[in-house]
């Protein structure tokens, strides 16, 4: 096995030849060069055919990876601890819960309370295991490191308000926990207010397809109070319950690989990573890459600031000695060559710029059928956003009811709203489809959509969403409208004028507004009305279009309900022929 990059005196080494008579086989082939001169794959490996041996070429990081796995055959793989995320809606108790825990749980030695330093903790339970916790913002991080590749979260602990119930950001927590496939663990907090009813939180659980077990289900809830302690030691127990049915194994014997939680600047410190160890063992001294950036680990240290020598599977701590800032979700491993580590970072840094021009392909409607056809998906996962509650379910129901023998319609997440990072977050780590009804994306979000190439699908008529699908999975997508957004306005003030209407005044915020566009009025990012520009004025005098940064007056045909803070959306449709290939 050769690496990119090879010298002729590293093949004459691996052939076991002279350099000499190495490099006479290059003359032959009327090639000059000296003994520590590159050589290219193809010539590699016919030089290596005319000394009888046959040459494969594998990257820096398949032969560390190759490394490791030699050593692991001579180790054993030992039960480790569950990573455990915490989610659920705002206010529902999230950080009371982790704090409740950490108070009991962490080393009563700690004078004066705990003061936690990294986004994650161990905690130990009474039969000496332990567990770690992530404290993330909620389902935004989580799903980010997932868009990155990043698997950390074994378990994951759904808090919801036993006198509040499931609320939307519940709901989005369980849209991608299921579309990550992590198991449930359901802890009803704020037992202790007088007249809650668990029963209630239960019964909208079932109804998003949570069955509690005393329910006659699969899914794991606790009734807990973070405020008086109350059932904490059962919550406990009941997350190494459902991490024993998981079977978590890690080998100490490895060199250390896992995942960065997060990177910053410190100003006394330099670079400084959170990293889990997920597999193997870290130690300070050794050599490491994460992501595209060389490290030597010069120092760690645990939750409580403490120094620790080395850190094993499941083990959260802090790193110094990074040349460079990682990205939160990159992988890292350690390796034992200095001079390779350093290799495996500068080649990763040459091969980002090309990643970065040729992102990942993700789904969209377009090569749906193609894919389709050719065996490579079974499901279409589709994220759907709605003005209305009414919408939302006929939607739901009427894409449901699409799916066939062959292929499934996959509802990852449905709601009501604009479409915002999240969603595109959610469509990005599961290569989804975005469809909004009546719905349009936030700003950030069609920014990140384009960064991401997530496709988002707007529609205005309900046939017309549900046809698009059908027509995508049966290969029809011929003739179809594209609309162009040309820009937007903002209704600053509005003018009532006799026998014309009401004319808005505007300030073009993006793009521009022409004359002869198509226009939405949008209020809250939901679409009130949908026509044509009746008028547009620059000072009382017509204009042909007015460009971002003006300042004008908008009558729109039919529609006089114009209010200051709405927002006019100005775009051009035009026929266009899909060529899908097949």
């Amino acid at each position: 096995m050769l690496t990119e990059g090879l010298t002729v005196k590293d093949l004459a080494e691996k052939l076991d030849v002279k350099s000499t008579d190495m490099m006479r086989k290059l003359m032959d082939r009327g090639v000059f060069a000296t003994i520590n001169q590159t050589l290219d794959k193809e010539m590699a490996k016919d030089i290596a055919k005319a000394f009888n041996a046959e040459a494969d070429f594998v990257t820096f990081e398949e032969s560390v990876m190759l490394d490791a796995v030699e050593i692991s055959q001579a180790q054993n793989a030992l039960p480790r601890a569950p990573v455990v995320t915490i989610m659920g809606h705002v206010d529902h108790g999230k950080t009371s819960l982790l704090d409740a825990i950490r108070k009991t749980r962490v080393t009563e030695q700690e004078a004066g309370g705990i003061t936690q330093h990294i986004g994650a903790y161990q905690v130990t339970v009474k039969d000496s295991r332990k567990i770690t916790f992530l404290d993330t913002p909620g389902h935004e991080a989580f799903t980010l490191m997932r868009a990155r590749g990043a698997k950390v979260t074994d378990i994951v602990v759904l808090v919801v308000a036993a006198d509040d119930g499931v609320m939307p950001q519940t709901l989005e927590s369980i849209s991608h926990t299921k579309a990550a496939k992590v198991p449930f663990v359901v802890a009803i907090n704020k037992i202790d207010k007088p007249g809650v009813n668990p029963e209630r939180v239960k019964r909208e659980l079932a109804e998003q397809g949570l069955q509690a077990e005393d329910w006659g289900g699969d899914t794991v809830t606790v009734e807990v109070s973070a405020k008086t302690g109350q059932n904490l030691e059962l919550l406990l127990e009941m997350i190494l319950l459902v991490a024993d049915i998981q079977n978590l194994k890690a080998d100490p014997g490895l060199p250390a690989s896992g995942t960065v939680l997060e990177a910053k600047i410190d100003k006394g410190r330099g670079n400084v990573a959170t990293v889990l160890v997920q597999n193997g063992t870290l130690k300070v001294g050794d050599n490491f890459i994460a992501g595209a950036i060389y490290g030597k680990v010069r120092a760690m240290f645990d939750e409580n600031a403490k120094l620790v020598r080395e850190a094993g599977p499941s083990t959260p701590v802090e790193v110094l000695g990074l040349q460079g800032l990682p990205m939160a979700g990159d992988l890292f491993q350690s390796i034992a060559d200095d001079n390779k580590a350093r290799q495996i970072a500068s080649y990763r840094q040459e091969k980002l710029r090309d990643i970065a021009l040729a992102k990942t392909s993700r789904l969209t409607l377009d090569q749906l059928h193609k894919q389709l056809t050719e065996g490579e998906i079974k499901e279409v996962p589709l994220i759907l956003k709605c003005d209305v509650q009414g919408s939302q379910e006929a939607l739901t129901d009427m894409l449901n009811k699409l799916s066939t023998d062959k292929v499934k319609v996959r509802i990852l997440h449905s709601s009501v709203g604009a479409i915002t990072e999240t969603d595109v977050l959610l469509a990005a780590a599961s290569n989804a489809i975005i469809i909004g009804f009546n719905v349009r994306p936030e700003r950030k979000a069609a920014e990140l959509a384009n960064r991401e190439k997530v496709e988002i699908r707007l529609h205005t008529i309900i046939y017309n969403v549900v046809g698009e699908i059908t027509r995508a999975m049966q290969g029809m997508l011929e003739p179809v409208y594209k609309e162009t957004r040309l820009g937007t306005a903002e209704v600053r003030n509005t003018f009532r004028i006799p026998k014309v209407g009401t004319i808005a005044g505007c300030y073009i915020t993006d793009g521009k507004i022409t004359r002869n566009a198509e226009v939405r009025l949008l209020r809250d990012n939901v679409v009130i009305y949908e026509g044509k520009i009746a008028s547009l004025k620059r000072f009382k005098e017509d204009a042909s279009e007015v460009t971002r940064g003006y300042e004008c007056g908008i009558g729109i045909q039919n529609f006089n309900d114009v209010k200051v803070g709405d927002t006019i959306e100005a775009f051009v449709t035009e026929k266009v022929i899909t060529d899908l290939g097949a």
